[in-house]
């Protein structure tokens, strides 16, 4: 008989019935619990875990039903199933963006047939997420999560949420957070990433003196890409100015924009247009992430590679590489700048 217990959370809103069930289902299709294994009688899995002799017959009863366990009698229970051959991944994005879509379509393409993908957007509530993880706490082999949240959420509150899945089944994209435990995760760096990228080009932002950064309130982007331009702007001795309204603008020459949304792009564009400013010579713009749009537009991008990223997630789950690894960024260079 094989020495196995797991975790029921007395405060879980999902039956302790349905916890036993879900977390034995979940340890036999990934051959945590081997076929023909043995497990402990009810009364013994009652006593270890301190739970109803009751829950446990109803428990396991379910499994009897799906056919995880065989009842040999005289004998006890049997794990009747070997190892599934395709997984269950539940991916939680914040939002579904062009960007974010293009991560969800590599991931998917790079698994295949190996895997089941079901998609959840927490929306970037808190709360939301909180809910999801509740409701498929134990159902699927792995989580991959976007944990960007509103701005002034504490970080407490996603990370007491994330420590609640085994690091062994969580995948982390695009935010560098801090957990213990062997977990995959592929990451921006922020502030590097822009400033390394900036400095790597460094040449081209020579004609121009001030560095404007257009940071829209409530816009869910990371803080840590202002500091990036900052950072870049005190090594190169360019002024730094941070908006949070596209309307607070002043068009000049020798003046530099980075725009994070497309609504500020367009904005931009049209006031430039307004003046006998050239884009490119007189004013330069920078666009955060690229599209289709900016391509057509030859408007300069400072962009992670999604499509990379959800590549690499993928390919760290089939070979089982728990480690956090940093994303490829890339700076597009056109006539924008």
């Amino acid at each position: 008989m094989v020495n196995y217990k797991i975790t029921i959370n007395d405060e879980d809103k999902v039956t302790k019935v349905l916890q036993i069930a879900n977390r034995m289902t979940h340890d036999i299709e990934k051959g945590i619990l081997k076929r023909n294994t043995q497990v402990a009688s009810i009364n013994e899995f009652s006593r270890s875990h301190q739970v109803a002799r009751e829950t446990v017959e109803k428990a396991y009863k379910i499994l009897r039903k799906d056919g995880y366990l065989v009842s040999v009698p005289g004998k006890g229970n049997y794990v009747a199933k070997g190892p599934i051959q395709k997984m269950k991944i539940l991916m939680i994005l914040n939002k579904m963006s062009p960007y974010k879509k293009e991560v969800y379509e590599a991931f998917i393409e790079e698994l295949g047939d190996n895997a089941h993908v079901h998609l959840e957007i927490h929306h970037y509530n808190p709360k939301i997420f909180r809910d999801i993880i509740q409701d498929n706490h134990g159902k699927y082999h792995y989580y991959v999560i976007m944990p960007h949240f509103y701005s002034g959420t504490e970080e407490k509150e996603y990370l007491d949420v994330l420590k609640k899945i085994s690091p062994n089944e969580l995948v982390i994209l695009d935010k560098k957070i801090n957990l213990d435990g062997r977990f995959i995760s592929v990451f921006q760096d922020f502030e590097m990433d822009i400033f390394q990228a900036m400095k790597k080009k460094a040449g081209l932002f020579s004609k121009y003196t001030n560095i404007t950064v257009v940071f829209p309130e409530n816009s869910h982007h990371p803080a840590e890409i202002t500091s990036g331009v900052k950072k870049f702007c005190d090594l190169f001795e360019k002024n730094f100015e941070l908006l949070a309204d596209i309307n607070q603008v002043e068009i000049a020459k020798g003046k530099c924009f980075i725009t994070l949304t497309e609504i500020d792009l367009a904005e931009l564009i049209k006031k430039i247009r307004t003046t006998d400013l050239q884009q490119g010579l007189d004013v330069g713009i920078v666009s955060f992430n690229e599209t289709v749009f900016k391509e057509l537009l030859g408007i300069t991008v400072v962009s992670t590679d999604f499509s990379a990223m959800g590549k690499r997630a993928a390919k760290m789950i089939v070979g089982k590489q728990f480690k956090q690894v940093r994303n490829s960024f890339d700076f597009i260079e056109r006539a924008s700048l």
